[in-house]
């Protein structure tokens, strides 16, 4: 085998190998604790096949992971381990996708920079080792910008069907989605107005995805009336300048930043590919900050749409870097190694755990942070009732967001709680769990009333001439989703 017959299974396995060291980087924390959105992703996805769809009416996601992750836990099971490692595939598979991305876009060079940066970025590090969409949004991130970018800059039409099989899937992954067809719909625009792309292919392919997502747009509008995300805050200015930092790494960025000023200052002027990427990425966040502050709903997990447009962007500029670079880009991958998450991301199944032997079937379990109740659910024994300020819980595997904000708001401890205490038996027992502030104090009236309930609420527990409690007070270590739990008896 002479050496251009070797190349491709050279490349393959160094891209082998890239996906073993990323594997044993994104793999620390799987067996921990669900936090609150992996709780109620693997309780929507333990629905039904068919009744994934109308239980999303409730939250505030598209389908398709779900259903993905449904047929996954049917396969692999459902611990912590197994659900994640859905994530962990997609995050692994973006490897190859952006070492394609980056050869067929740019160069070798680039495209070997691209699958190293999918490989160790902290924000896919993180999310490969979560319950949540966030990996298959990057991949599918990735495989879209590569399409738009060999379509309309690079002229190969035969991508054009590529890119609306891959924003297709976005749609039904991430409603972000959304602000990054916009966006690629404006820097279309642009180039057609300077006719550098041919009208027809970019009108064929607006409605193609217009009539793939028009079957689910009437329940994205009923979410945006009836669910939204009252959770959110409404975001500062600064949030957009941050958004590097949370893909790529905070600390690492100044090492980044430093390989791409030389790299453009030895090699201008940057490839035009590269400018309409980050067009791309620029416009996408621009139209999601300028969204959230009509109705809150921003979250920095959310910026995985970007990662495809910015990756392969910045993968093409430090490609053309001085040789000197990949002193930085060790110092990158270095900074990159000791990254990970943290083991873990709530002291749910801690607290559930230690209580579940002096919980009965029957008992009431009440939870002044209503989202908590899924998680809650996947630790605590079956039988339970559980009661949150919105009322008793139909279906304890998700979260009902429908007028959330008014329901919690009107859910006071007189017309809620102490009505159902008093149903109670002799000897019953009630388990109150309720988070515990760490951190900056979120200012979203979600979490603002979730506080007003929960001071209410275990002030009238305390107060109870029927309650008394066992066991006192369990606290855990604070820290972020953190929950405390007390238990009480009805009196005989």
């Amino acid at each position: 085998m002479n050496r251009v017959e070797r190349q491709p299974v050279l490349w393959a396995a160094a891209l082998a190998a890239l996906m073993g060291v990323s594997l044993l980087l994104r793999t620390s924390a799987l067996d921990a604790s669900y936090w609150i959105d992996e709780g109620i992703a693997v309780g929507i996805a333990s629905h039904d096949l068919r009744d994934i769809p109308g239980a999303l009416g409730q939250d505030g996601n598209p389908p398709l992971y779900y259903l993905l992750l449904h047929g996954w836990m049917v396969l692999f099971g459902t611990t912590e381990a197994a659900t994640r490692a859905l994530s962990l595939v997609f995050a692994l598979a973006a490897i190859p996708a952006s070492f394609w991305a980056g050869t067929r876009v740019f160069t070798r060079r680039a495209g070997v920079l691209a699958a190293a940066g999918a490989a160790g970025a902290p924000f896919l590090t993180y999310y490969a080792q979560e319950t949540r969409m966030y990996s298959l949004v990057v991949l599918l991130s990735i495989l879209a910008s590569a399409s738009f970018a060999l379509a309309f800059v690079r002229g190969e039409r035969r991508h054009v069907a590529w890119l609306g099989v891959w924003l297709a899937l976005l749609l039904y992954t991430h409603t972000w989605a959304l602000f990054l067809v916009t966006a690629m719909g404006a820097v279309w625009l642009h180039l057609w107005r300077r006719r550098e792309v041919e009208p027809r292919d970019g009108v064929r392919l607006a409605i193609l995805l217009a009539v793939a997502y028009l079957p689910w747009l009437p329940v994205v509008l009923f979410q945006a009336e009836h669910t939204a995300a009252p959770w959110a805050e409404r975001p500062s200015p600064l949030l957009l300048l941050i958004i590097p930092g949370g893909l790529f790494g905070h600390v690492a960025l100044p090492l980044l930043a430093i390989a791409v000023f030389f790299a453009v200052r030895r090699l201008p002027p940057v490839d035009r590919a590269v400018r309409m990427l980050l067009g791309v990425a620029i416009g996408t966040a621009l139209l999601a900050w300028l969204a959230s502050q009509v109705e809150p709903a921003w979250a920095t997990r959310y910026s995985a749409v970007l990662m495809g447009p910015l990756l392969l962007a910045l993968a093409s500029v430090v490609a053309r870097g001085p040789r000197w670079t990949v002193l930085a880009l060790v110092g990158v991958a270095g900074v990159w190694a000791v990254s990970g998450p943290s083991g873990a991301k709530s002291n749910v199944r801690t607290v559930s755990t230690t209580i579940s032997p002096s919980i009965r079937p029957g008992d009431l379990v009440v939870s002044t942070q209503p989202e908590q109740v899924p998680a809650l659910h996947r630790y605590l024994p079956g039988g339970v009732v559980y009661l949150t300020p919105m009322g008793l819980v139909q279906d304890p595997r998700q979260t009902d967001w429908r007028d959330g904000l008014a329901r919690l708001r009107g859910g006071q401890a007189l017309t809620e709680l102490l009505p159902v205490i008093k149903r109670l038996d002799p000897g019953q027992r009630v388990l109150i769990v309720t988070p515990e502030a760490g951190g900056r104090l979120s200012q979203s009236p979600w979490a603002r009333a979730v506080r007003i309930r929960t001071r209410e609420w275990r002030a009238a527990l305390d107060a109870s001439a029927r309650l008394q409690p066992i066991g006192g007070v369990t606290t855990f270590p604070s820290g972020k989703n953190v929950v405390r739990a007390r238990l009480y008896e009805v009196r005989r």
